[in-house]
């Protein structure tokens, strides 16, 4: 490992905060970086439960106020994995301080913020400070080949996209009240938490922005228990206690699309699909292939070649373990699949050499700032009666 040091401070420390961490800890001791991560500090509010959590996830110091982290002169970068509501307010600190930033998708809770933030990420990196956002799918290894397939003209012109991301863990109607369904913190429900991703993807991969949409969202349980037994994201709620409190984000969304260079997609985003866990799931249909990915399988890629011998042809299933897929080469022998975690280290790959080599990381603020434009538009169709709507 280089000598040279990228001293990261952390703002949070539960779900993605574990993950950041695993990923700080992880990338330079399977990846040769220019730049060796330290993690120096984590943030937050409850110091015994920060420090416990900094014990567990290796970080060398704690505080109890996230501007002390950019007050610091041994921190070069702010990792920021809080809920959505807090995003702008410290990124925005922490690059007038001159830090770099890590921030948690979706950029924020409203495309005012997105876009201001965008701004102050594009004057930064004039500067040499650069920020980036969350959007850990993009390191998929599977998901980076489909997008190597559709630059390399396989797929030939994109015509359908279809996107949805199933989750269960809402569908109990007993499962507690938590700061996901709390539009002041969240932002939005299953919209922004999961379908940010499937947006981000489909714009991705395909290389064209979504230019309109026309939406549905629900909500399908209208209030929960503020207490009881919170696993993982969900939990079970207290049968003991009858407090509910109102749930004031969007449980499902649905939406059609029209991207810029003529394509039409389809996307769902659910916490209710009884059976799928985390089914990020994404198909392409060009006029030459198709690609589809299921992230419950995310060491497979489907790939349809329509140009195959007509004896022949159909879907093949390409397992995305070979040396020559990206990212792979660094880790197991071939067949032995990657996880959920390695997206997470792949980014703090990506990120690290983009910081040493001076160029702005992707996906930038402003790519995260048209994901948002796509959620606003979204929101605003479905609160007009689907009306199109221009993101």
């Amino acid at each position: 490992m280089t000598t040279q040091r990228l001293r990261v401070g952390m703002v949070g420390y539960a779900f993605m905060g574990a993950a950041h961490s695993h990923a700080w800890r992880t990338a330079p001791r399977f990846f040769d970086l220019p730049l060796t991560p330290e993690l120096t500090a984590v943030a937050g509010r409850n110091e015994a439960a920060v420090r416990e959590a900094a014990d567990r996830m290796g970080w060398g110091s704690v505080e109890t106020g996230w501007r002390r982290l950019i007050e610091r002169d041994d921190i070069d970068l702010i990792d920021i994995c809080t809920p959505g509501d807090t995003h702008r307010e410290i990124a925005l600190a922490a690059l007038a301080a001159g830090k770099h930033v890590m921030c948690e998708k979706p950029l924020a809770n409203s495309l005012a913020d997105a876009e201001e933030m965008a701004d102050a990420a594009a004057r930064a990196a004039e500067q040499g400070v650069f920020a980036m956002c969350g959007f850990t799918y993009r390191r998929t290894p599977a998901l980076t080949l489909a997008k190597r397939f559709v630059e390399e003209g396989r797929l030939g012109s994109i015509r359908h996209v279809r996107a949805q991301y199933l989750q269960d863990w809402l569908s109990d109607e007993n499962a507690p009240l938590t700061w996901r369904l709390d539009r002041e913190k969240a932002g939005s429900g299953a919209l922004g938490d999961i379908g940010a991703h499937s947006i981000d993807i489909a714009q991705w991969v395909t290389g064209q922005r979504i230019e309109g949409v026309s939406a549905l969202t629900h909500t399908f349980v209208t209030d929960r228990p503020v207490g009881g037994d919170f696993v993982g994201l969900g939990g079970h709620g207290d049968a003991a206690n009858a407090e509910k409190g109102a749930v004031t984000v969007d449980d499902a969304a649905i939406f059609s699309a029209r991207f810029a260079d003529g394509a039409i997609g389809v996307f769902e985003a659910t916490r209710y699909a009884l059976g799928r866990k985390n089914a990020m799931r994404v198909e392409i249909n060009g006029s030459r292939g198709s690609v589809s990915f299921d992230f419950e399988e995310s060491n497979v890629l489907n790939y349809y070649d329509a140009t195959d011998d007509a004896e022949a042809i159909g879907f093949r299933r390409i397992i995305v373990t070979e040396p020559e897929h990206p990212y792979v080469g660094n880790w197991w022998p071939t067949g032995h699949g990657l996880g959920y975690e390695h997206g997470f280290t792949h980014q703090v790959v990506d990120l690290v050499n983009d910081i040493a080599a001076g160029r702005q990381p992707s996906p930038s603020f402003a790519e995260a700032a048209q994901v948002q434009r796509v959620l606003d538009a979204v929101e605003h169709s479905a609160q007009n009666a689907s009306t199109w709507r221009t993101a």
